[in-house]
């Protein structure tokens, strides 16, 4: 790969020093995407599924053809599994909303992680005050992960449903979603992950996970916001009742009875994001163009050389060390609040996110507040890390750190 001629593919570098490093928070865009929007709305925009009049006919085909590109990239079994949503939020509140309206009562246990992202923990929660079912936690171990044999001390006959991240936002740890699956069947228990951090970093593989649920999050895959995939088994969708009523979700409405129409539309009502979902085809072709190997390949390595300068950078503690690691790494410098090192390093038009991530109950675990992060997307280079690790000195003379 030509990482320049990739940087350049994004127009927020172009003539800019900018140093970014918050792709976990959400990834810069590349031109195709950009383009894509522009073109859908400048001249091929209408909704879809509904008019019989030509654009409507080709927005709605592009909209299907995008499903279709979803379910080819994370190699499900049917196109009728890709649930378009508003984000991965939305998918796991999906997930979380039908599954407990059918399934769940009182003093019922779902299983998470101390690493979960709020968006996997609040919607339980929810489910916890309407309807008495119990959150448990599987913990943290010494290298800021969570084993799988962490897990299974966990799981007992009121366990219903298992949610866990893919990968951890804050020390970027890998889960082995594959033998939690199989762990979780093997005691007939669904399996929902949340692959926020997984989708843009990972190679994804439905049949071969096995998991019940997975939520993406498309704009952290260089795509655009206000767009999340659900996938789901197709035995759960068609299960599962409606998460939302309104058009395009029925089949017929009649004064005493009202029948859903068939998946994938069961579970998409009112109008969609019609330009953001015709746009992301272009952000998988792009990540395929690449080959996920490659990016993985060079994330991989990317991290490692972080890894290697920051642990030689005298007052940076590192937090987890975990043995399976993605494209995300969190530290703190004693005696300088992480928000402080952010604003520093923003004045070096290096960006970074500071604080708890949305991962509060990870940070209270370690007795930390904050953290700062640093996290990778496909168009950080090694002078990306140089130039983190110059700003971090920077900071720390400011404070007269060694």
């Amino acid at each position: 790969m030509n990482l320049s001629n990739i940087k350049k593919e994004f127009p927020i570098f172009n003539n800019s020093s900018l140093v970014y490093l918050d792709s976990a928070n959400s990834s810069q865009k590349p031109q195709s995407v950009i383009n894509r929007i522009n073109d859908f709305y400048s001249n091929e925009f209408s909704n879809v599924g509904r008019s019989v009049h030509a654009l409507s006919i080709a927005a709605t085909n592009n909209y299907e053809n995008t499903r279709v590109s979803v379910q080819k990239y994370i190699n499900a079994k049917s196109k009728d599994e890709i649930i378009f949503t508003k984000g991965a939020t939305e998918a796991i509140n999906l997930v979380a909303n039908t599954f407990g309206q059918k399934y769940l009562k009182e003093n019922d246990e779902i299983l998470i992680t101390e690493l979960e992202h709020h968006s996997n923990y609040v919607p339980w929660h929810y489910l916890r005050q309407i309807k008495g079912i119990k959150v448990e936690f599987a913990e943290i171990d010494q290298h800021g992960s969570v084993s799988i044999e962490n897990i299974e001390k966990k799981i007992n006959s009121k366990t219903k449903i298992i949610a866990v991240t893919h990968v951890s936002n804050v020390t970027g740890a890998i889960l082995p979603i594959k033998e939690i699956s199989q762990l979780a069947h093997s005691k007939n228990i669904p399996v929902l992950v949340d692959g926020c951090q997984g989708a843009p970093h990972l190679k994804l593989d439905m049949q071969d996970f096995d998991c019940d649920f997975y939520a993406i999050s498309c704009h952290k895959m260089y795509g655009p916001t206000g767009l999340g995939i659900l996938y789901a088994k197709k035995k759960w969708l068609e299960e599962l009742p409606p998460y939302q009523g309104g058009g395009g979700m029925i089949k017929e409405v009649k004064k005493n009875n009202i029948t859903y129409a068939d998946l994938p539309n069961k579970y998409e009502a009112g109008t969609m994001q019609t330009a953001q979902i015709v746009a992301f085809k272009e952000s998988i072709k792009f990540i395929e163009n690449l080959g996920i190997e490659n990016v993985m390949n060079h994330e991989k390595k990317l991290m490692d050389y972080a890894v290697e300068v920051l642990r030689k950078n005298n007052s940076v503690k590192l937090i987890g060390n975990p043995k399976e690691k993605s494209a995300a790494i969190s530290f703190t410098i004693e005696g300088i609040h992480p928000h402080d090192i952010a604003t520093i390093l923003d004045e070096d038009n290096v960006a970074i996110r500071a604080g708890h991530h949305c991962c509060q109950i990870f940070h209270e675990t370690l007795g930390i507040p904050a953290t700062a992060r640093a996290s990778l997307g496909i168009y950080n280079t090694k002078e990306d890390i140089d130039r983190l690790n110059s700003s971090i000195n920077k900071c720390k003379k400011i404070f007269n750190l060694k």
